[in-house]
Order: structure tokens, then sequence, then C-alpha cells
């Protein structure tokens, strides 16, 4: 009943949380509460977090420890510290000067100040309550596995902070990139993988390196689509130091490193061989690196929502993709209990 339209035509409550997830926008007629908190938080992108938190769990699910309490607190957590720093990131850039009406991130999705969504304490105070519920989950989780929790917990947020925040800002000194290798690759895999045995293998942090590069490759798009901007702004994004030719290039270079990657951690003994059905990705592969050689055109198709990002679709399209068959193959090594060699 919720999905069905009401008020002359006004999409039913479904179709409005569907075109949030599908397009960072808010839906057409009134916002209410659950498409705005989706808006706010950019919940679009959030399914790259559970990716990984996936990706962690069906690694840790027949290891001697596993605890599925510890491991769905944690993949919560890791959720929720995305959403809170997409939060803070709007918040930061806000107050820095970056973000404006005619910068991209108020270009391709309202932004929550800007806009009138809501107010900058507002939006501070949201992002506030967000990390308090983190850092409750946080405790606990200290108390049952103990200090390294706190080690990746602190780690993660500081570096997802300093990512816009002064005086870091890592993504003005071009370290953004490497920053979310490190954040989704080793940091979320692991951190979620040692919450839920409470030991951390080395192949565990092997088996985070591909899904990490599958992220990094979005960012890398996404800075490729900012160069005018960010040059004019003096933000030294990897892509502004490289060029767009040249970090065109690298993009394509991590979307081929994911499936080395993969490959290499099934022969290292990091994953499972049923991880190898992440390379049926390789046709949308083949259409990422396509798109990423023939550049950006110079108008966006018919009713594309997200203009003037282009690459970032692009990039994200095959991390969607490449990441759900990685899972899927982990899903059936953990059904069929099949071992890394």
């Amino acid at each position: 009943m919720a999905d069905v339209a009401v008020n002359r035509g006004e999409p039913g409550l479904l179709a409005k949380w569907r075109h949030v997830l599908r397009t960072t926008n808010p839906p057409a007629g009134r916002l209410d509460l659950v498409s705005k908190w989706l808006v706010l938080t950019r919940a679009a992108v959030l399914p790259m977090t559970m990716t990984a938190g996936a990706i962690a769990g069906l690694l840790a699910v027949h290891q001697h420890g596993f605890d599925s309490r510890w491991y769905a607190l944690s993949f919560v957590g890791i959720v929720l510290a995305h959403a809170a720093n997409n939060l803070m990131n709007d918040l930061f850039d806000l107050d820095v000067g970056l973000d404006s009406d005619q910068y991209p991130r108020g270009l391709y999705a309202p932004h929550p100040v800007l806009s009138g969504m809501i107010s900058r304490r507002g939006l501070a105070l949201a992002s506030l309550v967000v990390n308090l519920v983190d850092l409750a989950i946080l405790a606990v989780l200290t108390a049952v596995r103990g200090w390294p929790v706190v080690a990746f917990a602190v780690a993660g947020f500081v570096l997802s902070a300093a990512y816009t925040a002064p005086p870091l800002r890592l993504k003005k000194r071009g370290l953004g990139e490497p920053d979310v290798l490190v954040v989704w690759g080793p940091l979320m895999v692991g951190g979620t993988y040692y919450s839920a045995v409470g030991h951390l293998p080395w192949q565990v942090i092997a088996a985070s390196i591909p899904y990490g590069l599958l992220c990094t490759a979005v960012l890398m798009g996404k800075h490729v689509d900012k160069i005018p901007w960010d040059a004019a702004e003096g933000i030294k994004t990897m892509p502004v130091l490289l060029g767009e030719a040249r970090a065109r290039r690298v993009t394509q270079a991590l979307i081929a490193a994911f499936y080395v990657t993969v490959a290499a951690d099934v022969l290292a003994g990091a994953l499972p061989w049923p991880a190898l059905v992440a390379f049926v990705a390789l046709p949308t592969a083949t259409k990422a690196w396509q798109a990423l050689s023939a550049g950006r055109p110079e108008a966006p198709p018919h009713d594309y929502p997200i203009w003037p990002l282009w690459f970032a679709a692009v990039a994200f399209l095959h991390t969607r993709r490449a990441g759900a068959l990685l899972v899927l193959g982990l899903i059936a090594a953990a059904v069929f209990n099949v071992t890394p060699l």
C-alpha cells in the first residue's frame, strides 16, 4: 500500500526511496523523513561499505571464534561510519568555502545546507548523533574483542575525517585516493573480520585489497570529473596532479588490478577459488574501460540524474557489479565450505 501513488500522482514512499537510492537526488513531491535522511547521508553509495562488510563476514563465517552478534554489530558500525563521514564531508567542505551552488557537489545532487534541506547546525547535530551511536558500538566491541577494535575504529575515523577536514585535508594534497584504498580495504574488511572472530590473519588483509581498488577507482573517476573545479580551487587531487588523460589511465589500471589481485589472492590462498566468479564482470569492466578511453560527452544523456559526474558513474557501475559477483562467489564458498587453496 505504501508504494501506491497518492496526492495527484505523487510517487509512493517505496518509489521515492528507490529514486533516492538510484540517483542520490530527492524525489518529486513532498520529502518524507526517510527520503530526506537517504539524501543527507548519500545512501546511494552506502552499498559500497555494505559490500566490504559482506566480504569480511563471508571470510569469517567458518573461522574459529566467529560470533554472528559481534559481526552484525560491526557491520552496522561501518555503515554508520560511512554515513557519518558523508555528513561530515559536507559540513567540512562547506566550512572551508569549497562547496557552492557552482561546485559539483551542489550540481549532481542538492547540498544539504545550500539547498535549504537542513541547517548547518542540524547537519552538525546529525553527524554528532551518528558518531555517538558508532561510539557506543565501539565500546561494546572493545569490551568483547579488546584494544585492536579501537585501533581500527580510530584509524578509520581519522582518515575519513582528515579526507576533507582541516588541517590535513588529504583530498587537497593528492592523498584522498590512497586514503580510500586503505579505509575500504584493510580497515573496513580487516576491522570487521577481527570484530567477528577476534584475530586477523594476513590472508584477510590481502583479500581486502581487490575491493579496496574498486572503491578507489570510483573516487578516481569522481575526481577526474571534478578536475576543472578542483584545479581552480587549488584542490590537488591525484587527477589534478596527473592531468585528465593520465588520471583516466590510472583509473583503468585500478579496474584491471582488481582482477589481477583476485587471481593472485586465490593462488596465494587468501581467497577461495569460487571468488573467481568476479571475472564474470569483465564485460562491464570492458565498457568502463572504453568509456574512460572515449572521454566525457559534451552534454549529459537524456534524463541523466547526476551530471556533471560521468566517470564516477562508469566506475561505480563496474564496482557494483564486480563487488556483487565477488560476494556471490564468497557466498558459494561459505555454503559449500570451500577453503582457500
